[in-house]
């Protein structure tokens, strides 16, 4: 660890003369000792052998006093005196032209305190407070008494420090430690009786511990040489302990950190446990300025399972993988990468206890996913091309899907027909716009433990898909807008699927067989529609309601695509199914993009959108004109009804019903959202919808599914801190991808990122509720299901320096109280301490982490943590 002191160069003049300007008294013998009386503001001037004067600036707030016979100069509270850029304040400041020596201290109060120490300003530093100071101006050396500085983190306390005119500094009776204050809370630091302190290192004679006020002397070498250096150095990183209830005890993140440069570094760290139990990782993190940032995390972690002996005994090996990439968009304007990458086996969070961090949120996780994405456009922006790679794993079941790679090029609608240099108005066939994109896929599902293997490699499926839209808008009948779109999609494969029935020793099986080859897949579909907007207002006053407005919506439109199961298309094909009936199958049926759709459509299509709100008058007196007489107030907003009548289908014209809205409640401190779906057909006695509406049954329709969501803040000041903070690190990473935007809203809840203070409590709670149907095979009818559950969280100061944290929740379906943490944070002025605690639970533990504020000391922690956490 650096330790060092910044003493810059105090007064250096090699001067010959000094006159003193003095309004308080007059001088009548200035031949010996160069004083002479003025009117004016007090200065001193000083001459350096080549003749040139520079003028010393004297304030004093109380009185200055010159004691001629002496040749000296005091000034009293809140003295200062300005060389150049050199500064000095203090209450009490001495000038001694006989010895050439400046002298500042304090002063003791009326109550024997001491007050106002000197406080020295240099260039370009920051300013050092000391007991009292002493300097020669002519031969340029200074002695400072009760000195504190700061350097790298760390504090450097000395009695008596000394000054030459080569920059160097001898101490005397000091002590290094990360604590600001004279006896500090670490209750440890590093004695140096006496040391030698250059611009490269710190020499010390003697250094040893002092804990607690106790010196350590048996624990010292004769000298230590403590480097200086403003670079980042390699060493050794401290490791931490703990005890674990399944693991034991754990001597956990110890190794060596290696910098290479300004740019990038590492960590090379492992874990050991007294039960067999192991980890390593190697952390690497890289920055150029203004141009990109990332780095990437390798885990690797071995953990027994089972009793040692019996043969349920087996040693579990995983690993998991992280990398993230963000570059500045004003790196390379108009080209963008990113990346995100998390995978791994699937057990890794479970076994390790997400590598001994046991983070709820890493333990309860079903999935992982990655991405790596590149972005470039051409053509003044008219031209989009995107890339990614991506991958999403289920960690229950270990399916692994990969998109290897997937990409889309897009061009900005244009008009064909329209003239550059046309004049007035666009004729009709003007406004037709054309637009084409093009995508690209190579994608794999399998498990996680073959993912690797040749066979699974050869089974990537892959296409291209083209689509070209063609659309027209115009306003028609005044009220309405008429829109009217022709959509062409063509799909590319390079191979295709034949499904036939195969005599096998044990009888007919069905064989599906790939048949490679090129083969193009095309479908198109025209729409035309109408819109509107309706305005009714009911001018009325209901209470404070002075009127309500509701505007409609509606839209219709009409829409045909052909029967592409069209035997003249190719696209589908027949085959004798294993009931020994003909049946049609698609060629592209499992196909990347999908094949087209079998069955002729011809149907209008319609939506209800409504938007529903009050006209309230102010509670505030009329005649303050600051604020406006009425407000609004949303009722519903967004209530949308939508569906589909096929007129070519022989059955089931009619489509499902869907239905969403949202609303505000309580001066719009509540946002609740619902969304539902109803169904106009009924049900036979397998579960299958029949040609038959549920109004001849007597019922409107059938509520298959319904959801309902909405949270609130008690304390609105808590949400704009929580805000605020996670808007200050996106303003750090501005191109964050979607991972990394749901890790910043985990940390803004962790208890040791953002623990505001200022904020006395906080309460928030949320509801989500999931209603749906499903058809009993049993009792041959429908039933009716749902899940509710309600979450609460939030923290209150017991005092100006602990805060208590909680999240909890009540699953109303199970009747059973969701997972509950509790953490507790206490500030301790150069430390941190933190209290994590499941109650009861899958999870239950505890764990207490002591750690030193001073980034020289962020290794420097004592955990003690209990967990049943079961592997």
């Amino acid at each position: 660890m650096g330790i060092g002191v910044s003493y810059s160069q105090m007064i250096r003049s090699q001067n010959s003369n000094i006159s003193v300007q003095d309004t308080t008294k007059s001088v009548a013998d200035t031949s010996t000792n160069f004083l002479k009386a003025s009117i004016g503001k007090d200065t001193v001037v000083m001459k350096n052998d080549s003749g040139l004067e520079t003028v010393v600036t004297i304030v004093a707030n109380d009185s200055a006093w010159n004691e001629v016979s002496k040749n000296v100069i005091h000034l009293y509270s809140g003295a200062k005196v300005k060389y150049q850029e050199f500064e000095l304040s203090a209450d009490y400041i001495r000038l001694d032209r006989n010895t050439n020596m400046l002298y500042a201290s304090g002063v003791k109060d009326h109550t024997g305190k001491y007050v106002g120490r000197p406080v020295v300003l240099f260039p370009n530093e920051t300013p050092k407070a000391v007991d009292s100071l002493l300097y020669n101006y002519k031969t340029q050396e200074g002695k400072t008494f009760g000195i504190m500085t700061e350097e790298d983190g760390g504090y450097i306390q000395a009695r008596v420090l000394r000054k030459n005119i080569y920059d160097e500094m001898s101490i005397k009776h000091a002590m290094y430690s990360t604590c600001d204050l004279p006896f500090p809370h670490t209750h440890f630091g590093i004695a140096i009786p006496k040391g030698l302190i250059t611009s490269k290192q710190v020499i010390a004679e003697w250094p040893h511990l002092v804990v607690q006020g106790i010196p350590f002397k048996f624990l010292t070498v004769p000298f230590g040489f403590f480097p200086k250096t403003n670079k980042k150095q390699s060493g050794f990183l401290f490791p931490s302990f703990g005890d674990d209830v399944t693991r034991g005890f754990g001597l956990r993140d110890f190794g060596w950190y290696l910098t290479f440069n300004d740019y990038w570094d590492s960590e090379l760290r492992g874990s050991f446990y007294s039960k067999g139990a192991w980890e390593s990782s190697i952390r690497t993190n890289y920055l150029v300025n203004y141009k990109y940032s990332g780095g990437f995390n390798l885990r690797f972690a071995s953990t027994p399972t089972g009793v040692e002996g019996s043969e349920s005994f087996k040693r579990a090996k995983d690993f998991n993988v992280t990398w993230t990439h963000t570059q500045r968009q004003e790196a390379n304007p108009g080209t963008s990468f990113s990346a995100s990458v998390n995978f791994g086996t699937s057990s890794y969070f479970q076994n390790s206890g997400a590598g001994s961090t046991y983070n709820y949120e890493q333990l309860t996780r079903n999935n992982m996913s990655s991405s790596i994405s590149y972005g470039k456009v051409f053509a003044d922006g008219k031209v989009n091309f995107t890339s990614s790679a991506t991958h999403r794993q289920d960690m229950s079941t270990g399916k692994v899907d990969l998109e290897l790679p997937q990409f889309a090029l897009n061009v900005s609608t244009f008009n064909p027909f329209d003239s550059k240099d046309r004049v007035g108005e666009q004729k009709w066939y003007q406004r037709i716009t054309v637009g084409y994109s093009l995508q690209g896929r190579n994608s794999l599902s399998t498990g996680d433990s073959t993912i690797f293997s040749k066979q699974t490699l050869q089974q990537f499926t892959n296409g291209f898909q083209h689509n070209i839209p063609v659309s027209l808008s115009l306003n028609a009948f005044k009220h309405f807008q008429f829109n009217t779109s022709v959509n062409y999609t063509e799909r590319w494969y390079l191979q295709s699927i034949r499904n036939y029935r195969a005599n096998e020793l044990n009888g007919y099986i069905n064989v599906k067989d790939t048949v490679g080859g090129f083969r193009r897949a095309y479908d198109y579909s025209m729409s035309s529609g109408l819109s509107t907007k309706v305005y009714g207002i009911m001018d009325r006053k209901i209470g404070k309601i002075e009127a309500i407005r509701h505007v409609i919506t509606p839209s219709i439109n009409f829409n045909y695509r052909p029967d592409f199961g069209d035997p003249k298309y190719g696209f589908y094909r027949e085959w004798t199914d294993k009931d020994g009936r003909l049946a049609d199958y698609s060629i592209f049926e499992g196909a990347i993009f999908g094949g087209p759709s079998s069955g002729k459509s011809m149907g209008i299509g319609f939506s209800v959108d409504n938007n529903i709100e009050a006209k309230i008058r102010n509670k505030s007196d009329s005649s303050d004109t600051d604020k406006e007489a009425f407000k609004k107030i949303p009722i519903i907003q967004g209530l949308t009804f939508s569906g589909n009548y096929n007129f070519a289908a022989d059955s089931l014209k009619l489509s499902t019903i869907s239905f969403s809205g949202r609303t505000s409640l309580f001066k719009e401190k509540i946002n609740l959202n619902f969304n539902g779906t109803f169904d106009p057909y009924v049900l036979d006695s397998r579960g299958q919808r029949i040609d038959r509406f549920t109004m001849k049954d007597g019922k409107l329709a059938r509520l298959t599914n319904f959801g309902l969501s909405f949270d609130y803040s008690f304390n609105p000041d808590a949400n704009k801190s929580r805000n605020n903070n996670l808007d200050s690190m996106r303003n750090q990473m501005p191109n964050m991808t979607k991972e990394q935007s749901e890790a910043l809203s985990r940390i803004s809840r962790d208890p040791n990122a953002f623990v505001d203070f200022n904020i006395p409590w906080n309460l928030s709670g949320s509801f989500s509720l999931q209603y749906f149907t499903r058809f009993d095979q049993d009792v041959r009818r429908e039933r009716s299901d749902y899940t509710a559950t309600v979450n609460l969280h939030g923290d209150v100061n017991v005092t100006p320096k602990w805060k208590i944290q909680f999240n909890s929740g009540y699953d109303i379906r199970r009747n059973e109280i969701a997972m509950t943490n509790f953490s507790i944070y206490r500030d301790l002025h150069c430390w941190d301490m933190s209290v994590g605690w499941v109650p009861f639970g899958r999870f239950q533990s505890y764990n207490i982490t002591i750690r030193a504020k001073a980034s020289v000391l962020q290794d420097l922690k004592l955990t003690k943590r209990n967990s049943h956490y079961s592997y």
